[in-house]
Parts: C-alpha cells; sequence; structure tokens
C-alpha cells in the first residue's frame, strides 16, 4: 500500500506535483504583483490548466492562500522558536516581531494566516502553533521581568502586527514610518 501524507492523502503523482507546484508559482506571481484577490478561476486560466486541476488541489481560496503562507510561516514559526531561546527575552521579542513585520509585509498570505481563526491546513495550523507556542514563552519570560504587561497573549501579538502592516499597506510609507510603528507597538507591550 503507498504511504499517506501528512493531511491523510494519498502522495500525488509526479505530473499532479509539478501541476500543483505550477499552480503555486502562478499565484505567488499575482500576490507579488499585489493582487492577492487569488481567485481560482483566473489562477487556472493563467497557469494553463483546468479549473478542475486548481480544485483539485486546492478546493478554496482559503486552502490556496494557506498553501502559499506555508513556508513564510514556517521561517516564522522557526524564527520565534530561537528567539524563545533567547536569554535577553525583550531583545529577542523585539528582534522577532521585526523580522515579522517585514515578512508580513513581503507576503500578505501570512497575515491574512496568521489573522484566520480557522484554518482549514491541519499543517499549517501546527505551524500556526508552533508559532504561538514560542511566542508565548518569550512573552512569558518578558513577563517574569517585568517588561512584558501581563495581559498580552500571542494572539494580541498576530493582531497589532497584522494592524501595523496593514497601517504601512494602507498608506506611502518608507522603512522609517515601519520602524517607528515597530516602535510603538513594543512601548505599549510594557507594563505601565
Amino acid at each position: 500500500m503507498p504511504a499517506v501524507t501528512l493531511r491523510g492523502e494519498m502522495p500525488r503523482r509526479a505530473d499532479a506535483a509539478r501541476n500543483r507546484e505550477h499552480v503555486l508559482g502562478i499565484a505567488r506571481a499575482q500576490v507579488a504583483s499585489g493582487d492577492d484577490s487569488l481567485q481560482l478561476n483566473t489562477i487556472a486560466r493563467l497557469a494553463g490548466v483546468g479549473v478542475g486541476t486548481v480544485y483539485r488541489h486546492f478546493p478554496t481560496r482559503q486552502a490556496l492562500l494557506e498553501a502559499l503562507a506555508a513556508e513564510p510561516l514556517s521561517e516564522l514559526a522557526e524564527r520565534a522558536e530561537t528567539a524563545a531561546t533567547d536569554a535577553d527575552s525583550e531583545a529577542a521579542l523585539h528582534e522577532l516581531l521585526r523580522y515579522a513585520l517585514n515578512r508580513i509585509l513581503r507576503d500578505s498570505c501570512l497575515a491574512a494566516v496568521l489573522e484566520s481563526a480557522e484554518l482549514e491546513d491541519p499543517a499549517v495550523e501546527k505551524l500556526k502553533n508552533r508559532f504561538d507556542k514560542a511566542l508565548s514563552a518569550l512573552l512569558r519570560a518578558g513577563k517574569r521581568e517585568n517588561r512584558i504587561r501581563k495581559d498580552v497573549r500571542p494572539a494580541d501579538i498576530r493582531s497589532l502586527l497584522c494592524g501595523v502592516a496593514h497601517a504601512l499597506q494602507a498608506s506611502p510609507h518608507t522603512p522609517k514610518h515601519a520602524r517607528q510603528y515597530l516602535q510603538i507597538l513594543t512601548a505599549g507591550l510594557a507594563p505601565s
């Protein structure tokens, strides 16, 4: 019997895997060009594949969005896990927030997944949980040192990061604006 993937699916045939990667590449290019609508029919047309091919791999827009966000979310989770082991929790948190904001600004799909209350792909949900777990450890360390407010949760950090990213994307901004907004965010995390 063939092996089963993480999602409990049968392994893909080579051509199906190539089609999936091609569709993801087209979707990635669309998002990079500023179009994050991810209309599956449009993606199929641009990829030169049938609509059924796209829907077979990504039954919903959310499924495609999550597939696009999986790699950057994995990188973000790894960064958070590394930051959680740093002896200087405050500096590690600030560096993680800077990295996360820059990553979100480059990839709107990541913001959408970080903001989502429910995810379709269990593997992406697991990545988000890894990020939250590491972020929670980092926040606990900061709270013990009385550098972080006691009421701050990982979900708050995710929402604030996405809010800052949205504010920066909504108007012309410079790296100076990004630093300023991030400083305001981190100042708000400090106990009063």
